[in-house]
């Protein structure tokens, strides 16, 4: 009886535990941390986004805005995969169909791959000729994804590559699109991590501002 009495007793006590612990772990914590992000980060802590118009961008097939975040790179293409001139075009991505953030991922494909050097080459003629430039121009970004395939930013180097051709096709002057981009330029995170960069969506962003 007592080996019993001490079962039950050690069985209330664990009990009693399991159910104090989930409340403070499992929903005090989390009502604490996520007070906290909404009243120091509520922009952060609610993903990021971004609007135009008032309306959430993301999905910017024609100029029509759905949903979006500034984290998350998206396609500025018409319905039938046109680059839209009169917008900043992003790295290409191998995330489903582009951009969806439900197949997060890379190819995998090495750098060998007789699929990605033809891509590749594919890739850099057709901007050459978008930009007018020679194919020596075309920067490595531009014509490679990203390892999630939706990295939303580009290397200052493609951003002012497509200055000429947004300007043309917004009918602003190339100077104030140039200062734009350079406006939006990105260093290195604490002087040394990563590489100086340009968020396509923030920029694109402050483009249709500018040009209202």
């Amino acid at each position: 009886m007592s080996n019993l009495r001490g079962t039950v007793r050690l069985t209330g006590v664990a009990v009693r535990a399991m159910l104090v612990l989930t409340l403070v772990l499992g929903v005090g914590y989390t009502l604490a941390i996520t007070g906290i992000g909404q009243l120091v980060l509520p922009w952060q802590a609610n993903g990021s986004q971004v609007d135009a118009k008032d309306r959430p961008v993301g999905g910017w097939l024609g100029g029509s805005a759905s949903a979006g975040s500034i984290l998350l790179g998206q396609s500025f293409a018409d319905a039938k995969g046109n680059a839209l001139p009169q917008y900043f075009q992003p790295r290409p991505s191998a995330a489903g169909d582009g951009y969806d953030p439900r197949s997060s991922g890379g190819s995998n494909l090495g750098p060998n791959n007789p699929d990605l050097v033809k891509a590749v080459a594919e890739r850099r003629a057709a901007i050459a000729a978008r930009e007018h430039v020679a194919e020596s121009a075309v920067p490595a970004d531009a014509v490679t994804a990203s390892g999630s395939g939706l990295d939303p930013q580009i290397s200052p180097a493609y951003a002012l590559l497509q200055v000429d051709r947004v300007a043309q096709a917004r009918g602003l002057d190339p100077s104030a699109v140039r200062n734009l981009v350079e406006s939006k330029m990105q260093t290195r995170d604490l002087g040394y991590l990563g590489e100086p960069r340009v968020n396509v969506v923030d920029l694109n962003l402050a483009l249709d501002a500018l040009g209202r």
